[in-house]
């Protein structure tokens, strides 16, 4: 009985972890207990996306297997060096990659830092992911960052998701599909939000049309002063 008791416990501590890494602890606790997820306001968050710079030629010439396979390693990459930093990653999208900071549990201030050390981590880490089918070729990044408010809620009966909504999640994917590969793409906002700590090497991009949005003010994110990248 002792150790049926023991096994039982280790497979449920096994279906915690899994759901956990699907769903935010505090959504998933309610949901087991049946509980209705509101939808929450938040004031300030920071987003990030990413995608493959020309994923769709590299797929092209790859065997389903080899795409799934270059992803995978590129995303066991990407999911062990943000677990340094106070992000959620909110899905993956083919090659594209999200993920925010200030939800589900607020951290005041923190996010557009969290989110800026970050996505220097992942465009260094990005040149290191081998593709086991092109051994001499290296993947390249396109980011893209917004700061402002959201809102974030659970969507779906059947493998319900942990959603994102707003113009900011919008403005974020902006940045991004604007963005040059190897770059950081950043909003005004997001500028902003980092010149408190004077901490970052930016540089003014410009006045550039966003689509949906007109012209937009941006800047390159390029460096953090007193913080280098993970090996």
């Amino acid at each position: 009985l002792k150790e049926k008791t023991e096994d039982l416990k280790r497979e449920r501590q096994l279906a915690e972890d899994l759901l956990h890494q699907m769903l935010p602890k505090s959504v998933a606790q309610q949901l087991r207990k049946r509980q209705k997820v509101e939808a929450e306001n938040y004031d300030q968050v920071t987003i990030f996306f990413s995608d493959i710079v020309g994923f769709t030629s590299i797929a092209a010439s790859c065997t389903p297997l080899q795409v799934v396979e270059m992803l995978n390693n590129l995303y066991i990459c990407f999911d062990s060096r943000i677990e340094s930093y106070d992000v959620y990653k909110v899905e993956t999208i083919g090659d594209a990659y999200m993920v925010a900071s200030g939800l589900p549990e607020r951290n005041g201030t923190k996010h557009a830092d969290e989110i800026a050390k970050m996505s220097l981590d992942l465009v260094a880490a990005v040149r290191q992911v081998v593709i086991p089918h092109m051994p001499t070729g290296r993947l390249q990044l396109r980011a893209g960052i917004h700061t402002g408010p959201c809102v974030a809620g659970v969507v779906g009966y059947k493998m319900p998701r942990y959603c994102l909504f707003g113009d900011t999640v919008n403005t974020a994917s902006r940045m991004e599909s604007t963005s040059l590969p190897q770059k950081i793409h950043i909003s005004s906002a997001t500028y902003e939000a980092l010149l408190t700590d004077d901490a970052y090497e930016i540089k003014l991009r410009g006045e550039i049309e966003v689509k949906g949005k007109g012209k937009m003010k941006t800047y390159w994110l390029l460096g953090n002063k007193n913080y280098s990248v993970q090996n």
